[in-house]
Protein backbone atom coordinates (compact mmCIF):
# COMPACT_ATOMS: atom_id res chain seq x y z
CA UNK A 1 0.00 0.00 0.00
CA UNK A 2 2.77 2.42 0.89
CA UNK A 3 4.62 1.65 -2.36
CA UNK A 4 1.44 2.24 -4.37
CA UNK A 5 0.89 5.57 -2.61
CA UNK A 6 4.49 6.58 -3.33
CA UNK A 7 4.06 5.73 -7.03
CA UNK A 8 0.89 7.82 -7.19
CA UNK A 9 2.73 10.76 -5.62
CA UNK A 10 5.64 10.47 -8.06
CA UNK A 11 3.23 10.21 -11.00
CA UNK A 12 1.55 13.42 -9.89
CA UNK A 13 4.91 15.20 -9.63
CA UNK A 14 5.91 14.04 -13.13
CA UNK A 15 2.68 15.40 -14.63
CA UNK A 16 3.81 18.96 -13.79
CA UNK A 17 7.60 18.90 -13.92
CA UNK A 18 8.08 22.64 -14.40
CA UNK A 19 5.73 23.51 -11.56
CA UNK A 20 7.39 20.90 -9.35
CA UNK A 21 10.82 22.35 -10.12
CA UNK A 22 9.70 25.90 -9.33
CA UNK A 23 8.10 24.59 -6.13
CA UNK A 24 11.32 23.05 -4.82
CA UNK A 25 13.46 26.01 -5.93
CA UNK A 26 13.03 27.71 -2.57
CA UNK A 27 14.18 24.54 -0.77
CA UNK A 28 17.15 24.19 -3.14
CA UNK A 29 18.26 27.78 -2.51
CA UNK A 30 17.74 27.49 1.24
CA UNK A 31 19.66 24.22 1.65
CA UNK A 32 22.53 25.28 -0.61
CA UNK A 33 22.80 28.68 1.13
CA UNK A 34 22.92 27.16 4.62
CA UNK A 35 25.49 24.51 3.72
CA UNK A 36 27.66 26.95 1.75
CA UNK A 37 27.69 29.57 4.51
CA UNK A 38 28.51 27.05 7.24
CA UNK A 39 31.17 25.28 5.15
CA UNK A 40 32.92 28.53 4.20
CA UNK A 41 32.64 29.76 7.78
CA UNK A 42 34.31 26.62 9.10
CA UNK A 43 37.03 26.98 6.48
CA UNK A 44 37.60 30.61 7.47
CA UNK A 45 37.83 29.61 11.14
CA UNK A 46 40.46 26.97 10.35
CA UNK A 47 42.36 29.46 8.18
CA UNK A 48 42.47 31.96 11.06
CA UNK A 49 43.69 29.27 13.45
CA UNK A 50 46.42 28.20 11.01
CA UNK A 51 47.54 31.78 10.44
CA UNK A 52 47.74 32.47 14.18
CA UNK A 53 49.63 29.23 14.77
CA UNK A 54 52.13 30.26 12.07
CA UNK A 55 53.21 33.09 14.38
CA UNK A 56 54.52 30.53 16.82
CA UNK A 57 53.22 27.85 19.15
CA UNK A 58 52.57 28.79 22.80
CA UNK A 59 53.88 32.27 22.03
CA UNK A 60 53.74 35.37 24.22
CA UNK A 61 54.41 38.69 22.50
CA UNK A 62 55.54 41.42 24.90
CA UNK A 63 55.46 45.03 23.68
CA UNK A 64 55.86 48.45 25.32
CA UNK A 65 52.74 50.42 26.20
CA UNK A 66 49.43 49.45 27.80
CA UNK A 67 47.57 48.97 24.54
CA UNK A 68 47.85 45.64 22.74
CA UNK A 69 48.82 46.17 19.10
CA UNK A 70 48.94 43.12 16.89
CA UNK A 71 51.40 43.14 14.01
CA UNK A 72 53.76 45.83 15.29
CA UNK A 73 53.46 49.47 16.20
CA UNK A 74 55.04 51.66 18.76
CA UNK A 75 54.41 51.82 22.44
CA UNK A 76 53.67 55.53 22.71
CA UNK A 77 55.77 57.08 25.45
CA UNK A 78 56.61 53.77 27.14
CA UNK A 79 60.30 52.85 27.19
CA UNK A 80 61.44 50.07 24.88
CA UNK A 81 62.99 46.84 26.04
CA UNK A 82 66.65 45.89 26.05
CA UNK A 83 68.42 42.74 24.95
CA UNK A 84 69.22 42.07 28.61
CA UNK A 85 65.48 41.78 29.34
CA UNK A 86 65.26 38.78 27.01
CA UNK A 87 68.30 37.19 28.67
CA UNK A 88 66.75 37.71 32.13
CA UNK A 89 63.46 36.12 31.10
CA UNK A 90 65.22 33.05 29.67
CA UNK A 91 67.36 32.66 32.81
CA UNK A 92 64.87 33.43 35.60
CA UNK A 93 61.46 32.15 34.51
CA UNK A 94 60.66 28.45 34.41
CA UNK A 95 58.63 26.96 31.59
CA UNK A 96 60.21 29.22 28.97
CA UNK A 97 61.51 27.39 25.91
CA UNK A 98 63.09 30.30 24.06
CA UNK A 99 63.16 34.11 24.14
CA UNK A 100 63.95 36.29 21.13
CA UNK A 101 64.38 40.07 21.24
CA UNK A 102 63.05 41.64 18.05
CA UNK A 103 63.42 45.00 16.37
CA UNK A 104 61.90 46.11 13.07
CA UNK A 105 62.27 48.91 10.58
CA UNK A 106 60.78 49.63 7.17
CA UNK A 107 63.47 50.00 4.50
CA UNK A 108 64.02 49.81 0.77
CA UNK A 109 66.43 47.05 -0.23
CA UNK A 110 68.35 46.95 -3.50
CA UNK A 111 69.84 43.99 -5.37
CA UNK A 112 70.32 42.78 -8.92
CA UNK A 113 69.36 46.20 -10.31
CA UNK A 114 65.98 46.15 -8.53
CA UNK A 115 64.62 47.74 -5.36
CA UNK A 116 61.86 46.64 -3.02
CA UNK A 117 60.23 48.27 0.03
CA UNK A 118 60.09 45.72 2.82
CA UNK A 119 60.54 45.22 6.55
CA UNK A 120 63.94 44.39 8.04
CA UNK A 121 63.84 42.46 11.30
CA UNK A 122 66.72 42.16 13.74
CA UNK A 123 66.84 39.24 16.18
CA UNK A 124 68.79 36.19 17.31
CA UNK A 125 68.58 32.56 16.22
CA UNK A 126 65.95 32.02 18.93
CA UNK A 127 63.62 33.95 16.61
CA UNK A 128 63.31 30.85 14.40
CA UNK A 129 61.98 28.80 17.31
CA UNK A 130 59.68 31.40 18.86
CA UNK A 131 58.16 32.51 15.56
CA UNK A 132 57.91 29.01 14.08
CA UNK A 133 60.15 29.78 11.08
CA UNK A 134 62.19 27.27 9.11
CA UNK A 135 64.88 27.65 6.50
CA UNK A 136 64.24 26.51 2.95
CA UNK A 137 67.94 26.72 2.09
CA UNK A 138 71.08 28.16 3.65
CA UNK A 139 71.98 28.50 7.31
CA UNK A 140 71.21 30.45 10.45
CA UNK A 141 73.51 33.14 11.87
CA UNK A 142 76.76 32.09 13.49
CA UNK A 143 77.52 33.18 17.07
CA UNK A 144 80.33 35.44 15.89
CA UNK A 145 78.03 37.13 13.37
CA UNK A 146 75.41 37.77 16.07
CA UNK A 147 77.93 39.28 18.48
CA UNK A 148 79.75 41.41 15.92
CA UNK A 149 76.67 42.57 14.06
CA UNK A 150 77.98 41.16 10.79
CA UNK A 151 76.63 42.18 7.40
CA UNK A 152 74.68 38.99 6.72
CA UNK A 153 70.98 38.47 6.16
CA UNK A 154 68.25 35.87 5.59
CA UNK A 155 65.39 36.79 3.28
CA UNK A 156 61.79 35.70 2.76
CA UNK A 157 60.39 34.21 -0.42
CA UNK A 158 58.66 37.44 -1.51
CA UNK A 159 61.88 39.47 -1.27
CA UNK A 160 63.76 36.77 -3.18
CA UNK A 161 61.14 36.69 -5.93
CA UNK A 162 60.99 40.47 -6.32
CA UNK A 163 64.74 41.03 -6.34
CA UNK A 164 66.22 37.86 -7.80
CA UNK A 165 63.32 36.48 -9.86
CA UNK A 166 63.99 32.75 -10.38
CA UNK A 167 67.63 32.87 -9.33
CA UNK A 168 68.92 31.47 -6.05
CA UNK A 169 69.75 34.34 -3.71
CA UNK A 170 72.33 32.47 -1.62
CA UNK A 171 75.67 34.27 -1.62
CA UNK A 172 74.23 37.35 -3.36
CA UNK A 173 74.73 40.91 -2.11
CA UNK A 174 71.73 42.82 -0.76
CA UNK A 175 71.98 46.54 0.04
CA UNK A 176 70.09 47.82 3.06
CA UNK A 177 70.33 51.58 3.43
CA UNK A 178 74.05 52.39 3.35
CA UNK A 179 75.51 48.90 3.76
CA UNK A 180 75.52 45.64 1.82
CA UNK A 181 74.94 42.24 3.37
CA UNK A 182 75.43 38.71 2.12
CA UNK A 183 72.36 36.49 1.81
CA UNK A 184 73.15 33.35 3.85
CA UNK A 185 69.67 31.79 3.98
CA UNK A 186 66.17 31.71 2.54
CA UNK A 187 63.10 31.36 4.79
CA UNK A 188 60.50 28.73 4.02
CA UNK A 189 57.31 30.36 2.75
CA UNK A 190 54.46 31.00 5.19
CA UNK A 191 52.08 33.01 3.02
CA UNK A 192 49.45 35.40 4.29
CA UNK A 193 49.36 36.31 7.96
CA UNK A 194 46.37 36.56 10.32
CA UNK A 195 45.97 40.28 9.63
CA UNK A 196 46.30 39.90 5.87
CA UNK A 197 49.99 40.80 5.76
CA UNK A 198 52.56 38.96 3.64
CA UNK A 199 54.74 37.08 6.12
CA UNK A 200 57.31 36.28 3.42
CA UNK A 201 58.04 39.96 2.78
CA UNK A 202 60.87 40.14 5.30
CA UNK A 203 64.65 40.51 5.63
CA UNK A 204 66.19 39.10 8.80
CA UNK A 205 69.53 40.40 10.13
CA UNK A 206 71.32 39.93 13.46
CA UNK A 207 69.91 42.21 16.17
CA UNK A 208 73.22 44.07 16.60
CA UNK A 209 73.35 44.67 12.85
CA UNK A 210 69.90 46.26 12.92
CA UNK A 211 70.76 48.41 15.93
CA UNK A 212 74.13 49.67 14.64
CA UNK A 213 73.50 49.99 10.91
CA UNK A 214 69.77 50.60 10.49
CA UNK A 215 68.03 52.12 13.53
CA UNK A 216 71.09 53.61 15.25
CA UNK A 217 69.84 52.74 18.76
CA UNK A 218 69.70 49.78 21.16
CA UNK A 219 65.93 49.70 21.53
CA UNK A 220 64.08 46.37 21.29
CA UNK A 221 60.46 46.72 20.18
CA UNK A 222 59.21 43.22 21.01
CA UNK A 223 60.11 40.26 23.19
CA UNK A 224 58.96 36.91 21.77
CA UNK A 225 58.58 34.32 24.54
CA UNK A 226 57.90 30.71 23.57
CA UNK A 227 56.48 28.51 26.34
CA UNK A 228 57.19 24.81 26.77
CA UNK A 229 54.36 22.38 26.05
CA UNK A 230 52.22 21.86 29.13
CA UNK A 231 53.34 25.08 30.81
CA UNK A 232 50.83 27.02 32.88
CA UNK A 233 50.41 30.12 30.75
CA UNK A 234 48.67 32.10 33.51
CA UNK A 235 51.47 31.42 36.01
CA UNK A 236 54.15 32.12 33.42
CA UNK A 237 52.52 35.40 32.39
CA UNK A 238 52.29 36.46 36.03
CA UNK A 239 55.99 35.68 36.58
CA UNK A 240 56.90 37.47 33.36
CA UNK A 241 54.91 40.55 34.37
CA UNK A 242 56.49 40.65 37.82
CA UNK A 243 60.02 40.32 36.41
CA UNK A 244 59.52 43.07 33.84
CA UNK A 245 57.98 45.40 36.45
CA UNK A 246 61.08 44.94 38.59
CA UNK A 247 63.45 45.51 35.67
CA UNK A 248 61.50 48.60 34.55
CA UNK A 249 61.48 49.89 38.16
CA UNK A 250 57.72 50.25 38.49
CA UNK A 251 56.25 50.97 41.92
CA UNK A 252 53.30 48.96 43.24
CA UNK A 253 50.90 51.79 42.44
CA UNK A 254 52.20 52.17 38.88
CA UNK A 255 50.38 50.54 36.01
CA UNK A 256 52.24 48.24 33.62
CA UNK A 257 53.91 50.18 30.81
CA UNK A 258 53.97 47.05 28.66
CA UNK A 259 51.46 44.47 27.47
CA UNK A 260 51.58 40.70 27.01
CA UNK A 261 49.67 39.17 24.11
CA UNK A 262 49.00 35.44 24.20
CA UNK A 263 48.60 34.21 20.60
CA UNK A 264 46.58 31.22 21.83
CA UNK A 265 43.99 33.55 23.36
CA UNK A 266 44.06 35.62 20.19
CA UNK A 267 43.34 32.52 18.10
CA UNK A 268 40.44 31.56 20.38
CA UNK A 269 39.00 35.09 20.19
CA UNK A 270 39.19 35.33 16.41
CA UNK A 271 37.90 31.76 15.98
CA UNK A 272 34.98 32.53 18.28
CA UNK A 273 34.16 35.62 16.23
CA UNK A 274 34.16 33.72 12.94
CA UNK A 275 32.00 30.98 14.47
CA UNK A 276 29.42 33.54 15.63
CA UNK A 277 29.37 35.08 12.15
CA UNK A 278 29.00 31.63 10.60
CA UNK A 279 26.04 30.84 12.86
CA UNK A 280 24.43 34.19 12.07
CA UNK A 281 24.84 33.75 8.31
CA UNK A 282 23.54 30.18 8.53
CA UNK A 283 20.47 31.36 10.45
CA UNK A 284 19.76 34.08 7.89
CA UNK A 285 20.12 31.57 5.05
CA UNK A 286 17.79 29.16 6.86
CA UNK A 287 14.96 31.68 6.52
CA UNK A 288 14.80 30.84 2.82
CA UNK A 289 13.99 27.25 3.82
CA UNK A 290 10.83 28.49 5.51
CA UNK A 291 9.98 30.50 2.41
CA UNK A 292 10.46 27.34 0.35
CA UNK A 293 8.17 25.46 2.73
CA UNK A 294 5.45 28.08 2.30
CA UNK A 295 5.85 27.68 -1.47
CA UNK A 296 5.31 23.94 -1.15
CA UNK A 297 2.18 24.45 0.95
CA UNK A 298 0.83 26.95 -1.56
CA UNK A 299 1.34 24.62 -4.54
CA UNK A 300 -0.09 21.65 -2.64
CA UNK A 301 -3.23 23.65 -1.85
CA UNK A 302 -3.54 24.48 -5.55
CA UNK A 303 -2.99 20.80 -6.37
CA UNK A 304 -5.79 19.77 -3.99
CA UNK A 305 -8.16 22.23 -5.66
CA UNK A 306 -7.22 21.01 -9.15
CA UNK A 307 -7.62 17.36 -8.25
CA UNK A 308 -10.81 17.59 -6.22
CA UNK A 309 -12.75 15.28 -8.59
CA UNK A 310 -9.86 12.76 -8.53
CA UNK A 311 -9.91 12.79 -4.73
CA UNK A 312 -13.68 12.40 -4.63
CA UNK A 313 -13.50 9.47 -7.03
CA UNK A 314 -10.85 7.71 -4.93
CA UNK A 315 -12.89 8.19 -1.77
CA UNK A 316 -16.08 7.02 -3.50
CA UNK A 317 -14.57 3.71 -4.63
CA UNK A 318 -13.28 2.89 -1.15
CA UNK A 319 -10.06 4.76 -0.51
CA UNK A 320 -9.65 5.69 3.12
CA UNK A 321 -8.98 9.23 4.32
CA UNK A 322 -5.63 7.90 5.56
CA UNK A 323 -4.67 6.87 2.03
CA UNK A 324 -5.46 10.29 0.55
CA UNK A 325 -3.68 12.03 3.42
CA UNK A 326 -0.62 9.84 2.93
CA UNK A 327 -0.58 10.40 -0.84
CA UNK A 328 -0.47 14.19 -0.62
CA UNK A 329 1.87 14.14 2.38
CA UNK A 330 4.33 11.87 0.56
CA UNK A 331 4.11 14.14 -2.48
CA UNK A 332 5.10 17.15 -0.37
CA UNK A 333 7.92 15.26 1.38
CA UNK A 334 9.31 13.96 -1.93
CA UNK A 335 9.35 17.49 -3.34
CA UNK A 336 11.13 18.84 -0.25
CA UNK A 337 13.60 15.94 -0.05
CA UNK A 338 14.41 16.25 -3.76
CA UNK A 339 15.07 19.94 -3.22
CA UNK A 340 17.36 19.02 -0.33
CA UNK A 341 19.39 16.59 -2.46
CA UNK A 342 19.79 19.12 -5.29
CA UNK A 343 20.69 21.81 -2.73
CA UNK A 344 23.41 19.62 -1.22
CA UNK A 345 24.94 18.95 -4.65
CA UNK A 346 24.92 22.65 -5.57
CA UNK A 347 26.29 23.64 -2.15
CA UNK A 348 29.18 21.19 -2.46
CA UNK A 349 30.16 22.55 -5.87
CA UNK A 350 29.76 26.18 -4.75
CA UNK A 351 31.74 25.60 -1.54
CA UNK A 352 34.69 24.06 -3.39
CA UNK A 353 34.82 26.92 -5.91
CA UNK A 354 34.33 29.71 -3.34
CA UNK A 355 36.87 28.16 -0.95
CA UNK A 356 39.49 28.39 -3.69
CA UNK A 357 38.50 31.98 -4.49
CA UNK A 358 38.61 33.00 -0.81
CA UNK A 359 41.81 30.98 -0.25
CA UNK A 360 40.39 29.08 2.71
CA UNK A 361 40.42 25.28 3.17
CA UNK A 362 37.35 23.31 2.08
CA UNK A 363 35.99 21.22 4.95
CA UNK A 364 33.21 18.76 4.20
CA UNK A 365 30.82 18.83 7.15
CA UNK A 366 28.68 15.69 7.12
CA UNK A 367 26.62 16.92 10.08
CA UNK A 368 25.37 20.12 8.44
CA UNK A 369 24.68 18.25 5.17
CA UNK A 370 22.63 15.60 6.97
CA UNK A 371 20.81 18.16 9.11
CA UNK A 372 19.96 20.25 6.06
CA UNK A 373 18.49 17.21 4.28
CA UNK A 374 16.49 16.12 7.34
CA UNK A 375 15.30 19.69 7.88
CA UNK A 376 14.18 20.00 4.26
CA UNK A 377 12.24 16.75 4.53
CA UNK A 378 10.75 18.02 7.79
CA UNK A 379 9.67 21.18 5.98
CA UNK A 380 7.77 18.94 3.55
CA UNK A 381 5.99 17.18 6.41
CA UNK A 382 5.22 20.43 8.24
CA UNK A 383 3.91 22.45 5.30
CA UNK A 384 2.44 19.48 3.41
CA UNK A 385 0.28 18.21 6.26
CA UNK A 386 -2.38 20.92 6.11
CA UNK A 387 -3.09 20.57 2.35
CA UNK A 388 -3.00 16.76 2.68
CA UNK A 389 -5.46 16.82 5.56
CA UNK A 390 -7.69 19.19 3.65
CA UNK A 391 -7.73 16.74 0.72
CA UNK A 392 -8.47 13.77 3.00
CA UNK A 393 -11.44 15.51 4.65
CA UNK A 394 -13.22 16.34 1.40
CA UNK A 395 -16.81 15.10 1.14
CA UNK A 396 -16.82 12.52 -1.75
CA UNK A 397 -20.24 13.68 -3.06
CA UNK A 398 -19.26 17.35 -3.07
CA UNK A 399 -15.86 16.49 -4.59
CA UNK A 400 -17.52 14.57 -7.47
CA UNK A 401 -19.79 17.55 -8.19
CA UNK A 402 -16.77 19.90 -8.36
CA UNK A 403 -16.02 21.39 -11.76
Amino acid sequence: MLLNTLLLALRSIRRNLLRSFLTILGIVIGVSAVITMVTLGNGATLAVQNQISSLGSNLLMVRPGQRQMFGGGGGGGAPSFKEADAEAIAAQIGGVQAVAPEGRSGVTVVANGRNWATSVTGSTNAWFQTSNWKLATGRQFEDGELQAGAAVCIIGETVRRELFDTRSALGEQLRIKQFSCVVVGLLASKGQGAMGNDQDDIVLVPLHTLQRRVTGNLRVATLLVSMKDGSDSARLKASLTQLLRERRKLAEADEDNFNVLDTKQLAETLSGTTKVMTTLLGAVAAVSLLVGGIGIMNIMLVSVTERTREIGLRLAIGALERDVLLQFLIEAVVLAALGGVIGIILATAASIVLAQVMQVPYLFNSTINLLSFVFSAGIGVLFGYFPARRAAQLDPIEALRHE
